[in-house]
């Protein structure tokens, strides 16, 4: 990719880049275009809430089970 080129990818095409790996189901189409489109520290942000969320998410139903 050109360095000039910027990126433009937008925020609902990062939150699903994020959601389908977090499954570990991306086509490799998919992936390539992400790579070509997305800021990586958007991704590493992105990927990073969203593992908080997922975390946070299962303590909410563990608690509630346990109950």
């Amino acid at each position: 990719m050109n360095p000039e080129t910027p990126r433009k990818g937008g925020f609902l095409k990062l939150l699903k880049a994020v959601f389908w790996s977090f499954f570990g189901v991306r086509r490799r189409a998919d992936l390539e275009s992400d790579a070509a489109q997305l800021n990586p520290l958007h991704l590493i942000a992105a990927g990073v809430i969203g593992a908080a969320l997922f975390i946070g998410l299962l303590l909410v139903i563990v608690r509630a089970v346990v109950r």
